[in-house]
């Protein structure tokens, strides 16, 4: 198999007046947290959204692995619906000392171009924000990062740093060059 250079990003932000609001896009969008943990629909959305860009890292997990993963507290998917179909997520995850990474962002790619990704993560890190209010105990948000990298869409990065991510860490290294999978066989052009 042959391999390929990845450069990955990690970006943040140290305070919630980082954070650049987003334009609302037209129509009828709307964002919902999933609050019932559903192997079923994280799987569509993981699958869907990184189908594309060689998103394989949870692709063998189990159902249980799923459940597990999902019924965490702390542990948050906020879904955009464009005129009440999925058009993206961003997952959430609770960490030590007040930190909050976005694990994983992305729009399907039928949802791509119309201003939804923009607006979706400028509301799901303003949940990152105040993840500690809908967790009892927990400690106030102190800083919510997240990574991207080279095999991300085109525009990732720009989105992140336009919604006040700042650059903190770059790193590369040599990884497989895996196919994307889509979310399954032929979903995509060749």
């Amino acid at each position: 198999m042959s391999s390929v250079h990845v450069t990955t990003w990690s970006l943040e932000q140290t305070s919630p007046a980082d954070l650049l609001a987003a334009a609302a896009p037209e129509g009828d969008v709307r964002i919902v947290r999933a609050e019932v943990p559903s192997p079923e629909f994280s799987r569509f959305l993981y699958a869907s959204v990184g189908g594309d860009i060689r998103w394989t890292d949870r692709l063998g997990w189990t159902h249980a692995r799923w459940l597990e993963h999902l019924d965490r507290p702390g542990v948050e998917t906020w879904v955009a619906y464009d005129r009440g179909t999925p058009a993206g997520y961003v997952e959430l995850e609770a960490q030590d000392e007040g930190a909050v990474e976005i694990v994983y962002f992305g729009l399907l790619p039928a949802f791509r171009g119309r201003r939804i990704g923009g607006h979706l993560l400028a509301y799901g890190t303003a949940r990152a924000w105040d993840l500690a209010e809908r967790l009892p105990g927990r400690t106030p948000t102190k800083r919510v990062w997240l990574h991207t990298c080279s095999k991300d869409g085109a525009f990732a990065m720009a989105n992140y740093q336009r919604r006040g991510f700042a650059l903190f860490d770059t790193k590369v290294e040599l990884e497989p060059d895996t196919p994307a999978p889509g979310p399954w066989p032929g979903a995509y052009p060749v």
